[in-house]
């Protein structure tokens, strides 16, 4: 008899009937706060005669499900506001995760949580976005592709500022 898995296994399957376990495993994913609001509404729309100029802040976080366990949340937070002449045109907010199980050596840990992570979850969240300011009768806000290696390293860098200071 062969040792070859048999052929009719499923993707991601071990021989033993055990879901594959790589270095990293996106479990699930899923919106865990969407907000869009128009102050200005229904004006906004009569006046607006120009796109809105948005800015856009973002951010990783990364919490163990578990103390000591290898399940880890990470949120990709992204909030848009979007102005024309100094009037606000909308707002939105938008925290996207997913829960991730991660075999990985505790030195590769952070850059897995913080870059790999987000990375994976980050065309979704863009997705959700673009969707929710054209349904909100907007051009829609099509994120730029984040370079969350630089995001990681400036954040390390401020951390190591103010552990200094």
């Amino acid at each position: 008899m062969s040792d070859m898995p048999p052929s009719n296994m499923p993707p991601g399957q071990s021989p033993n009937g055990d879901p594959a376990q790589g270095p990293l495993v996106l479990n699930i994913q899923y919106t865990k706060d969407l907000s869009f609001e128009v102050p200005g509404a229904p004006e906004i729309y009569a006046t607006l005669r120009e796109p809105p100029r948005v800015d856009l802040q973002l951010d990783v976080q990364a919490r163990p499900i578990e103390a000591g366990g290898n399940v880890y949340e990470i949120a990709l937070q992204i909030r848009a506001d979007a102005q024309v002449q100094g009037q606000t045109c909308f707002i939105a907010e938008l925290t996207y995760c997913g829960i991730f199980t991660i075999n990985v050596p505790q030195e590769h840990l952070e850059p897995v949580l913080l870059v790999e992570c987000p990375r994976l979850l980050f065309p979704f969240a863009r997705n959700i976005l673009a969707e929710v300011t054209r349904d909100g009768g907007f051009p829609p806000v099509m994120l730029q592709p984040i370079d969350f290696v630089a995001l990681w390293q400036q954040r390390r860098g401020q951390e190591g500022t103010v552990g200094n200071a």
